[in-house]
């Protein structure tokens, strides 16, 4: 594995930003276009905002999906996933390639599915940034996690201690107004990414985080699936990687 641990959240955004960067830049040189997964929520602000501010990207080369969305939330609400990377990447850049998110309001969530499935076949993926949950999800894939779907997109139920994180991050006023379910990317879409960028920052994801990266892994710790992926980044901060006692693969920054 390769991890990294810096001393603070915008230490550890500055260093996924800029490996980001370069893994989309090598993309760009080799193939003539890079396509990329963006995760959302409070772990990625830093590392966005640095890949925004990176040089020497052409942007109208690039072709976006995103991880995951509520099912039946609107865009207009704070809460939307559409609405953050509009506001945090989409529109703070020349216009991308192609832009891929997901409908979360569709009538149908299991044909939106098949939709973003049927596009996302068409492109392999360079690069995938990724988070881990409090309760060690990987997207929304909440435990015990499907790892062998081979769909691209899913519908999952979101379980109680995911939708706690969200109203503990500010997102909604009530755990009432937490949506119970969602449209996932898969575990394994996921890896079939050529790179992944995992940020994970703050004490209260720690345990989640030595769970994931420490024991064997099970979709009991769905993250612990990203332990095989060949070319998985973690990037930690001192609070997150707190209860990691074996720093022996572990670089300070």
């Amino acid at each position: 594995m390769n991890i990294k641990v810096s001393k603070d959240k915008f230490d550890l955004g500055k260093e996924a930003g800029k490996k980001a960067a370069q893994i989309i830049r090598y993309s760009l040189q080799t193939k003539g276009e890079a396509n990329i997964i963006l995760a959302t929520g409070m772990s990625q602000f830093e590392t966005l905002q640095q890949l925004i501010a990176e040089e020497g990207i052409d942007w109208s080369k690039v072709r976006m999906f995103h991880l995951d969305e509520y099912i039946g939330l609107p865009e207009s609400s704070p809460a939307s996933f559409r609405k953050y990377l509009r506001e945090r990447f989409i529109n703070r850049l020349p216009a991308l390639r192609e832009v891929y998110l997901i409908n979360g309001e569709a009538e149908n969530p299991e044909e939106e599915c098949k939709r973003l499935g049927d596009i996302i076949r068409r492109y392999p993926i360079d690069l995938a940034f990724v988070g881990i949950g409090e309760n060690g999800h990987l997207a929304f894939n909440d435990p015990p996690a499907d790892f062998d779907i081979e769909n691209p997109y899913i519908v999952v139920n979101l379980d109680t201690v995911c939708r706690t994180q969200q109203l503990g991050e500010g997102w909604f006023k009530t755990i009432d107004d937490v949506p119970t379910q969602a449209i996932s990317m898969s575990i394994k879409q996921m890896l079939l990414s050529k790179y992944i960028i995992c940020a994970v920052p703050d004490q209260r994801k720690a345990q989640a985080v030595m769970n994931c990266l420490t024991k064997e892994v099970s979709n009991l710790h769905p993250a612990s699936i990203l332990q095989i992926h060949p070319a998985c980044y973690f990037y930690l901060d001192s609070q997150s990687a707190s209860l990691i006692s074996n720093t022996s693969e572990i670089t300070n920054l």
